[in-house]
């Protein structure tokens, strides 16, 4: 039979079995790995937008400036012959002399009116200089602001000086006059264009920057020395935004080509595509074109405007050519400012990029300023060349024999360069230069469908690319569009403007002016739209709706209220949350809405989303109803019951299982508080007097031999690390931080003061800056006060909060928040601490005046009297006498120091203002209640006034911001868990097999027998007495809790890893902890015996530890010292928590809802000592304090759950443990020591053991079947199945053979066959089979 066994689970055969196993790893949902739980519940920080024009410019005044003399040649330049003639693609020549003059200024005007028709012309044909000034001040006089072009043509005239000076003619033509660029500066002013047609025109540009810099240099002297003679003149204007287009660079000589014009710049600049077909033909490579000449050119069928003919077709390619090349080239900001800025400017500088490109060819250089870097060689100008030959080789037959006109395959093979860069780039790379084609493309009928779906791939690339899209000037093509009726480009419509809106929600404003919202309210109305369109509209929606009246108005005017009531029960939970999060914007401060909403009952259709499964939907809901309540508007009886219903189901969300929907709970009272001040300000002050005369023995003082509370004599003074949770947990708990001048002064009234926790010691940069009342500096009331108030008023049970008379309204919901200020989650508390302390604080300023008279006499009374022993001296200032890390020692450890130093009374207090004590002194001394400082005087009644915005606005949680963030993210890639390649998925597959080794090897051992178990291979002391300890499933950690901090320590290598402060309050401790996501990412889950659970993750690593998630498990358990305290058990496979303790039920936690699912009655009056579940059977066994066995199927209803009671033990049992296999027992153990196996379904017990009296701790290993038994004797027992001792350690080894403490807790490793022991004596020792076996 033994080889049987053993061939069973020999590698080879077992593998099946192994393979299963692993792959049950992947199956495992994990808990608490959400979003909301990984990152900070915050908006994305914001992207400074550059892509909106600050100032849109026109071009409103043209000057034309010819100088052509015709007939005359100036004498520098001697020409060719043939040479260049045309000028305006007129022959001068052909005509009289002023005939042609007035008609080539009449055909430039004609070349510039294609790119501006709205701009004033007017020309000057061979001017003077009276002339040209008369025409420059006068359009500067008219263009105010605006920007005035200057084109210049110098054909008629000698090149420009080196001094800065253009030539002009005199009344009789006689002689050439020099023109200074400086005066020529004065009279045009700035914003201006120059563009300059003549040879060495580089010259002007030089000039025209140096005087330009001599200018701002005069403006200086001016500016500084007011008395200089520059300052008395008329001051220059500055020539900064000027812009500059020269034909060729200061020693370059015009192009005579006969086949050129003779003003090839100015062709270029003002006919592009007619030059640029020229030019193409005079190519050698255009004999590859067969039939194709000059004239048939000319003759090219169709008009500049229309994209459907060839002319058209042939404009639109050359603009996306420039436009893609300027934007890829240049750098964003230069590209804005000319090719954004002016319709006109944009224009002339997409065609200067031809300019160059056909002048470079005949050696000169065209210049601008600002200067562009070298464009003529880009590879999109190959594009054209293949737009230009497809065009042409369709002309002859298209002229001769009128056949039909082939559209370029131009926009559909960038589109298709824009995918391939799309599906096949890597994650950081250059973005793609087909951008701005997308965007003409949008403007074609026929590829507009593609081209928004890949912009909507692109945008979806992240934050960065959205913002590309903007710079690039997307905004205005996309707002169009949503006047289009097309069905098909709704889903892509809404998904682009979902992004952009996430990314930029100024664009609310443009929406609503171009009465675009109208289009996302037809498609949230529109039920035939799949659910993840209707999402975004809605999130469209309340982004217009975000604190923006004119959106708010123009949405409910479009029944935004009605449409987004009617999807509240949408089943897809994304779109549920953002109709709550739009429905709670859109009344946000708008009382119409809120109205519009009351008469639609929406806040009783919202009620129903408060209990659902997800987490982020019940928030959104909450935040709805918040701000349902929050307006500032007049109330009447009416208003007044609405608000206080909905205040009454919010209340109901007290124990809710998610921090992030309790932040969002006190947000939302908050608002109600700031309406109802005046009641609130009343509870508070009723209740301030109850808490005075009312005391609160603090269980934890009453120290009885049973209670296993540490006495921290030690002499080794452990390290603590501080703890960096999403709000310091430090700050935020314990001490609080809140109390400064009263910090450590005890609640209770024994006298016996409570031992430190090590959240006493650091004080929190956060706490100090973002806690704190109107200064935020201080609290009045403190964490202390705030709970014991929550205890003398805890007789009205939380969960008969329901259904109570309206008058007492403020007091149900005061309560609601003193228990918010106590929740284990810092965060929430802090929330909390902040609405009450605000009415603390206005309550007593109200209340100051009548109480002032009897100040004095009060102050006399209370001579400073120590309230206990527990009193510590205080320092001037009110700082705590205990090392405090600042906030730049956060991270640095802190000493726990000795509990028991002998007290000492506060020094004397002595009242400030003759015998009238600041307003922190009206009451006596005994109670933490007010902590003005002496040194702080009365302050004036003033403050209060600027209050009550303090509180709502300080109030918000950052949720609607953080869920917005999920449009601005990819939402089309993969996730980087399912990505075979990424690193978080090699790390899993890493820890996975990891797992199946360590089962593997342990099987073995456990299956080999183990015959002894006294071999120690780890012992330390631990920083605090251990009551709780737990190893890790698969790696060499181990957890070890004392009463509220929790050591990490690794069992192989004998070392400490980390210790942090668990924050719970000091009359806790912690009684149960468990491993979550053990197999893969663990986190450690703590529960204390005041019902509250706390989740840690970055733990025993080199980072901080950080609370990941903590709520109230259980809600009425009153920490004592004789209970169970609280006991869980946890199901990795349904990830369900069991939780029990002190109270009649077992209650369920769905950790994925992060809500309760069940309560299960006990049925018994004790309390619940441990519970073990098996998810296969829906089983849960529970060992009760009476000595009962109970067995309970969840699957039944709450009266018909419990399936089975064994009451054969005659004591409190210390353990039950239901094994896992499909016919597995129920194993419990009493105080008395009796073992007994049940078989659930029979109702007596199939055997009895009997172990070592006196119990205190016992474990089953689940593996093995051995279970250890550790006794107040001071000695562990080691059993096997059959009941047989195969060890009892009652010695460490080592240290001198020194005998082991009383047992406080034990725990088998869950594979392996170790088992480790905490002692009274702060010992930690780990127990294993022989060495060789580990």
């Amino acid at each position: 039979m033994k080889m049987d066994s053993d061939l069973i689970h020999s590698p080879a055969v077992g593998l099946t079995e192994e393979e299963e196993a692993d792959m049950n790893d992947w199956k495992l949902p994990l808990a608490f790995m959400k979003k909301r739980h990984l990152e900070k519940i915050e908006g994305s920080k914001a992207l400074a937008q550059s892509w909106r024009m600050k100032d849109r410019m026109k071009t409103v005044s043209v000057a034309l400036v010819l100088c052509l003399n015709v007939g005359v040649d100036p004498p520098d330049v001697v020409k060719t012959s043939p040479c260049a003639r045309l000028e305006c693609w007129i022959d001068p020549l052909s005509m009289s002399p002023q005939k042609a003059l007035e008609t080539i200024g009449a055909n430039l005007q004609k070349q510039y009116e294609t790119w501006q028709p709205r701009a004033r012309y007017k020309q000057s044909l061979d001017p003077t200089v009276d002339e040209v000034k008369k025409l420059c001040t006068s359009l500067r006089r008219n263009a105010k602001e605006e920007r005035v072009l200057f084109h210049y043509n110098g054909h008629g005239v000698p090149r420009p000086t080196v001094n800065g000076e253009i030539w002009v003619f005199n009344k009789n033509y006689t002689q050439y006059i020099p023109l200074s660029i400086y005066d020529l500066q004065t009279w045009m002013g700035s914003p201006s264009i120059f563009v300059y047609d003549c040879s060495n025109a580089g010259i002007i540009v030089k000039s025209f920057k140096q005087f330009a810099l001599q200018r701002e240099q005069e403006l200086e002297v001016a500016a500084i020395n007011p008395s200089h003679p520059l300052a008395q003149m008329p001051l220059p204007p500055s020539m900064k935004n000027c812009i500059q287009l020269a034909a060729c660079e200061a020693s370059e000589l015009l192009p005579m080509n006969p086949d050129l014009p003779a003003d090839l710049f100015t062709s270029c600049l003002t006919t592009p595509i007619k030059i640029a077909l020229r030019w193409f033909c005079m190519q050698k490579s255009a004999k590859l074109v067969p039939g194709v000449t000059l004239d048939l050119i000319e003759k090219i069928p169709g008009r500049l405007n229309d994209r459907r003919t060839p002319l058209g077709e042939l404009n639109w390619i050359f603009t996306a050519i420039t436009d893609t090349i300027a934007w890829n080239v240049l750098p964003r900001d230069l590209f804005q400012k000319l090719f954004r800025q002016d319709l006109l400017v944009a224009s002339l500088f997409r065609n200067f990029l031809l300019a160059e490109r056909i002048m470079r060819s005949y050696n000169c250089t065209p210049v601008s300023s600002p200067r562009l870097p070298p464009t003529y060689m880009h590879a999109m100008w190959q594009a054209w060349d293949l737009a230009v030959d497809i065009c042409l080789s369709q002309l002859p037959t298209i002229i001769e024999e009128g056949t039909a006109f082939r559209h370029s395959p131009f926009f559909a093979e960038q589109l298709t360069a824009f995918q391939v860069w799309l599906t096949m780039g890597v994650e950081n790379r250059n973005p793609p230069e087909q951008l701005p084609i997308v965007l003409q493309v949008l403007l074609s009928q026929v590829h507009r469908l593609r081209a928004l779906d890949l912009l909507g791939r692109f945008l979806d690339l992240g934050p960065w690319a959205v913002s590309l899209a903007l710079s690039v000037g997307i905004f205005p093509y996309v707002l169009k569009l949503l006047q289009s009726s097309a069905r098909e480009l709704r889903p892509l419509l809404v998904f682009i403007w979902a992004k952009i809106l996430a990314v930029d929600s100024s664009c609310q404003a443009d929406l609503v002016k171009d009465n675009g919202h109208k289009y996302f309210l037809s498609v949230l109305a529109d039920s035939y739209m799949p659910a993840e369109h209707r999402t975004m509209a809605v999130f469209i929606l309340a982004v217009i709706v975000n604190s923006y009246n004119t959106g708010q108005e123009a949405c409910l005017q479009g029944n935004l209220i009605a449409n987004c009531l009617e999807q509240l029960s949408d089943p897809h939970p994304l779109l549920r949350q953002w109709v709550a999060i739009c429905l709670g914007r859109i009344w946000q401060n708008f009382d119409p809405a809120r109205w519009c909403g009351v008469r639609d009952s929406a806040h009783e259709k919202l009620y129903t989303l408060l209990s659902d499964p997800i987490p982020e939907v019940r928030c959104a809901a909450v935040f709805a109803l918040g701000t349902f309540v929050g307006n500032s508007a007049e109330r009447t009886d009416h208003s007044t019951t609405i608000d206080h219903n909905v205040a009454m189901m919010l209340a109901q969300l007290i124990n809710d299982g998610s921090p992030v929907v309790r932040k969002e709970l006190v947000v939302a009272l908050s608002h109600l508080v700031v309406q109802y001040e005046s009641n609130f300000c009343t509870v508070a002050l009723q209740f301030i007097e109850e808490e005075k005369n009312y005391s609160v023995p603090s269980p934890a003082n009453t120290a009885e031999p049973g209670n296993l509370t540490p006495v921290r004599e030690s002499p080794a003074i452990p390290r603590l690390r501080s703890v960096n949770s999403y709000t310091n947990i430090r700050a935020a708990t314990t001490a609080r931080n809140l109390n400064k001048s009263l910090q450590n002064l005890n609640l209770n009234e024994e006298g016996v003061p409570a031992a430190f926790s090590p959240g006493n010691l650091s004080n929190s940069s956060s706490a100090s800056s973002t806690l704190g009342s109107p200064d935020n500096d201080e609290y009045i009331l403190s964490f202390e006060t705030i709970d014991k108030m929550r205890r003398v008023s805890s007789y009205s049970s939380l969960n008969s909060l329901i259904g109570v008379s309206f008058n007492s309204v403020y007091t149900q919901i005061w309560r609601v928040l003193l228990h918010l200020a106590a929740d284990p989650f810092p965060e929430v508390s802090d929330l909390a601490m902040k609405v009450l302390n605000s009415i603390a604080y206005k309550a007593t300023m109200n209340a100051r005046p009548q109480r002032i008279l009897d100040s004095g006499s009060l102050t006399q009374s209370a001579p400073a009297s120590p309230t206990s022993k527990g009193t510590h001296i205080h320092q001037a200032g009110g700082s705590p006498p205990m090392p405090s890390t600042s906030s730049s020692s956060l991270t640095n450890d802190v000493p726990k120091p000795p509990a028991r130093d002998p007290p000492a009374a506060r020094p004397p207090y002595t009242p400030t203002l003759g015998g009238q004590a600041p307003h922190s002194h009206q009451f006596p001394r005994t109670r933490k209640m007010f902590d003005k400082g002496p040194e702080q005087a009365a302050e004036d009644g003033d403050d209060a006034v600027g209050h009550r915005i303090y509180i709502s606005a300080a109030l918000q949680t950052g949720l609607c911001d953080w869920s917005a963030k999920y449009f601005a993210q990819p939402v089309m890639k993969i996730p980087e868990e399912h990505d075979l390649e990424s690193q978080v998925r090699m790390e899993r597959q890493w820890r996975f097999l990891r797992n199946a080794r360590v089962r593997r090897q342990s099987r073995c051992t456990t299956q080999r027998g183990i015959s002894r178990l006294d071999d120690q291979i780890f012992i330390n002391r631990n920083p605090g007495v251990p009551s709780v300890v737990k190893f890790h499933p698969f790696n060499t950690c181990i957890a070890v809790a004392d009463k509220d901090s929790i050591c990490f320590w690794d069992w192989e290598k004998g070392e400490r890893l980390d210790y942090f402060y668990n924050g719970n309050p000091r009359y806790t401790r912690i009684t149960a902890m468990e491993y979550l996501n053990g197999h893969d990412c663990s986190l450690l889950l703590t529960a204390t015996d005041d019902g509250a659970l706390r989740v840690w993750k970055n733990f025993a690593d080199q980072k901080n530890p950080e609370m990941v998630t903590a709520w109230q498990g259980l809600s009425d358990m009153l920490p004592t010292t004789r209970g169970a305290g609280m006991v869980v058990d946890w199901e990795q496979e349904t990830g369900l928590l069991m939780t029990s303790g002190d109270v009649r039920v077992i209650r369920i936690w769905d950790t994925d809802r992060e809500m309760k699912v069940q309560d299960i009655p006990t049925g018994a009056d004790s309390c619940v000592t441990s519970l073990s579940c098996d998810s296969q059977r829906s089983l849960i066994a529970a060992g009760l304090g009476d000595g009962s066995v109970r067995v309970f199927d969840r699957r039944m209803g709450p009266n018909e759950s419990r399936v089975m009671t064994y009451r054969e033990h005659g004591a409190w049992v210390v353990k039950a443990h239901l094994q896992k296999e499909t016919d597995g027992h129920v194993i419990s153990v009493s105080v008395n020591g009796d073992v007994r196996f049940f078989d659930p379904r029979t109702p007596d017990s199939i055997n009895v053991l009997q172990t070592v009296k006196g119990l205190t701790a016992l474990d089953i290993h689940p593996q093995a079947n051995l279970f250890a038994c550790g006794s107040m004797n001071q000695f562990i027992a080691v059993y096997n199945a059959n009941g047989d001792v195969i060890s009892n350690i009652k010695y460490y080894d080592g240290f001198m053979g020194q005998r082991i403490g009383a047992i406080s807790c034990l725990a088998f490793h869950p594979n392996w066959p170790h088992l480790a022991v905490g002692s009274n004596d702060y010992y930690m020792s780990i127990y294993s089979a022989e060495k060789r076996l580990r």
